[in-house]
């Protein structure tokens, strides 16, 4: 499960910040596409897609600190112990902090260092930090935008200061694209967000440590939502729906009579009734309405997410 904490960043602006509209300079909480307003959202929406564990992210203030240690304690207690937690965050947070979210349960925590110091980290408080989180007993890493090949996060790794890099293919979003523009950044010819190829220098220089990995945005995109929403789709089908590749829900809806399945003494675990419409197997629609059982419906295909967007309407008749 992802979530989201917080959307202002008071001591950076990142150009490369790939936030859109709903996320950026909000107080917002969202867990995955829900937006959490009470405490039960955040346990309801893990139980949703029989989450394993959760990443949080998102902003750099001290509130992030805090909505952060609330939420670990809280999935901890309701999952227990081996729900996996992760932070990803822009500020180092102080021994203090590194305390209470060790207290918390913060199984890891990967930081990201401002791009302009990138080279320049020994000495520093990011430096510092890694040692900290170990010393309370999270275990750290970085996570970075694949800007370019960074030696000195190698040496962090060799050094034992760190225990992994994760490297995100470097990505233009809505949110981001003029001002990646300005930077002189373009995207890669054939791709929805992946920038013109800064791999080769990065798999070049980073790719064959053994503790870098590097994540592509086809994966992120497509395997990682997908095998959430996967997950949420195996967790809330009813006997009827069908799950496709894309982790959707596709089942049939009809305004006919609900007392019209009764008299044709289709099984209950076909078809659900709702307040003015009927919602029962895509293929048992289309078998009754090719037969004359049924005048007309529709294939419906959406998320299994808690908005259950639509993402596709079929008509039968």
């Amino acid at each position: 499960m992802v979530v989201f904490v917080y959307g202002y960043c008071d001591q950076r602006d990142c150009f490369y910040c790939p936030l859109g509209e709903n996320r950026k300079n909000v107080t917002d909480v969202y867990a995955n596409e829900r937006q959490v307003e009470k405490d039960q959202d955040l346990i309801e929406e893990a139980e949703r897609m029989d989450a394993l564990g959760a990443s949080l992210t998102g902003g750099e203030p001290q509130e992030v600190m805090d909505r952060t240690t609330r939420y670990i304690s809280l999935l901890k207690d309701e999952f227990g112990e081996d729900f996996h937690t992760h932070l990803y965050t822009g500020i180092t947070g102080g021994r203090e902090n590194m305390r209470r979210l060790a207290a918390a349960g913060l199984d890891e925590i990967r930081f990201h260092p401002p791009f302009e110091q990138w080279g320049d980290l020994h000495g520093t408080e990011w430096e510092d930090i890694l040692y900290v989180a170990r010393e309370e007993g999270i275990t750290p890493a970085f996570e970075i935008p694949g800007i370019r090949a960074e030696p000195e996060f190698l040496e962090f790794l060799d050094e034992g200061a760190a225990d992994f890099c994760n490297v995100n293919e470097f990505e233009m979003s809505q949110g981001n694209f003029r001002r990646m523009q300005q930077e002189g950044f373009e995207l890669r010819e054939g791709h929805m967000s992946a920038v013109e190829d800064t791999r080769a220098e990065i798999l070049d220089v980073m790719g064959d440590h053994e503790r870098v990995y590097f994540c592509t945005s086809v994966f992120k995109d497509a395997a990682q939502h997908r095998r959430r929403l996967k997950r949420m789709a195996r967790t809330i089908r009813r006997p009827f729906d069908e799950i496709t590749d894309d982790g959707t829900l596709v089942y049939g809806k009809t305004t006919a009579e609900p007392g019209r399945f009764e008299a044709l003494g289709v099984p209950e675990d076909f078809y659900t009734v709702k307040s003015e419409h009927v919602e029962v197997a895509w293929w048992l629609l289309e078998e009754m309405v090719d037969e004359g059982d049924l005048e007309e419906g529709e294939i419906v295909e959406q998320y299994p997410t808690v908005e259950g967007t639509v993402v596709e309407r079929t008509p039968v008749a």
